[in-house]
């Protein structure tokens, strides 16, 4: 049988061998269940070697439960989310996080916000008439594809907690991030102020989970109930676990990351030279966006699944995963220099 190949990420794409081979050779005799296994500890610890020996870890189903589990936690119902416009909270949550706290979309450069996201609204603190200012949440990288560096997050940081405020980031896709910038995780988050954290895993080569990382021990003390609350606590949770002490383990997660932002990388130094291809915003790790002719499109899509942003216009988003190889952004870019040759594609 012939399976189209997926530009889309790695939500189209199978389970890394590595992280398959963890889950089955978990799925042996009974543990503990609800997390009080030793599948689950070791990954904790993991978390903690990677951010900090205070982290607290908690791992749920998906990263819509991370984003807005993590909101309910730190905010109240009469609090407000500084985001920014293009945040996935705001655009792709369908409503899930205003059930728990405002969120005030502030205009993004390239999907990133500043310290100024946060001036716009720190005069509210305080004013009864508006919702009040709790948490600034960024995306890293943000959904266009672009990273903050480090000095950008701690500057935002360093803004927001002089302001009384609760930084969190989305890092559905953090390890692309990392790789892209050479650092650690900690450097991009705990060293620069983010006090919560959502951790990709899906994204990442895992069958399913993400984590909720608490780096300021302050903050999580609700979140088992809170958890319990939003149906996120997994009774057979080795099998979450597992899946991120294989990801942490033996650079895996850089490994992917890498060979997923080199992928994308090559499919647009290809595509950006054929006439008629525009790409979009700079490619900085598996993410590549790009505009065309849109009669190219039934082609492009009979072959590859991708996301389409815009049919009129023909703006697309093409993903590398864990599996994209040199034949497929081969592949890809031979169909696109064929449709720009031909009248009719």
């Amino acid at each position: 049988m012939s399976h189209k190949r997926g530009f889309y990420g790695d939500h189209q794409a199978g389970v890394h061998p590595e992280i398959l081979e963890a889950i089955i050779a978990a799925n042996e005799g009974h543990v503990i269940s609800y997390g009080d296994d030793c599948y689950t500890e070791r990954a904790c610890s993991m978390f903690k070697d990677h951010f900090s020996s205070d982290a607290q870890v908690y791992f749920v189903f998906n990263g819509s439960a991370a984003n807005v589990l993590s909101i309910a936690e730190v905010t109240h119902v009469t609090d407000a989310v500084i985001c920014s416009d293009t945040a996935h909270i705001h655009i792709d949550e369908c409503g899930a996080p205003d059930k728990y706290a405002k969120l005030l979309a502030a205009p993004a450069v390239d999907g990133k916000i500043s310290a100024d996201a946060i001036d716009l609204v720190v005069d509210q603190i305080g004013v009864q008439h508006v919702a009040q200012p709790r948490m600034v949440s960024i995306t890293q990288p943000t959904e266009l594809g672009t990273v903050y560096r480090p000095d950008e997050i701690a500057a935002l940081a360093d803004r927001a907690h002089r302001a009384g405020l609760v930084v969190h980031m989305d890092g559905s896709r953090l390890t692309n991030a990392a790789a892209f910038l050479g650092c650690s995780f900690k450097e991009i988050t705990t060293e620069v102020g983010v006090d919560v954290l959502s951790f990709g895993g899906t994204k990442t080569g895992l069958l399913i989970g993400e984590a909720v990382v608490f780096l300021d021990p302050q903050l999580g003390s609700r979140f088992p109930f809170v958890r319990k609350q939003g149906l996120q606590l997994a009774s057979k949770m080795r099998f979450l676990s597992v899946q991120f002490e294989a990801l942490l383990s033996n650079e895996l997660w850089h490994r992917i990351a890498e060979h997923e932002n080199a992928m994308a990388g090559k499919l647009a130094n290809g595509v950006g030279q054929i006439p008629g291809v525009n790409v979009v915003y700079p490619v900085e790790i598996n993410a590549v966006f790009a505009s065309f002719p849109s009669h190219w499109l039934p082609a492009l899509e009979a072959r590859f699944f991708f996301h389409t942003i815009d049919r009129e216009e023909a703006r697309v988003r093409w993903m590398s995963s864990f599996d994209t190889t040199d034949e497929d952004v081969n592949e890809l870019t031979a169909l696109i220099m064929k449709c720009s040759r031909k009248p009719n594609c």
